[in-house]
């Protein structure tokens, strides 16, 4: 089921994670809604984790080891 997230333009954020830049805000924000409609549910800490990944601040492997652990709690 598709909810609405939290996101503050003016602020930068996005359920109360902060970004750098409206760019980067704006392409994760589309890039959430996108997989909200195929089931993925946002959370404060995966927004994080995407929002680093599109900022080149982890790698994919360091992605996606990161989703799994937060996947398993």
């Amino acid at each position: 089921m598709y909810r609405p997230i939290e996101i503050d333009r003016e602020k930068l954020t996005i359920m109360g994670v902060q970004f750098p830049d409206r760019k980067t805000l704006e392409s994760t924000a589309s890039a959430l809604g996108s997989n909200m409609f195929e089931g993925f549910e946002p959370t404060e800490s995966r927004v994080a984790l995407i929002r680093d990944y599109v900022l080149n601040k982890i790698t994919f492997r360091q992605f996606v080891e990161a989703a799994k652990l937060i996947a398993n709690g």
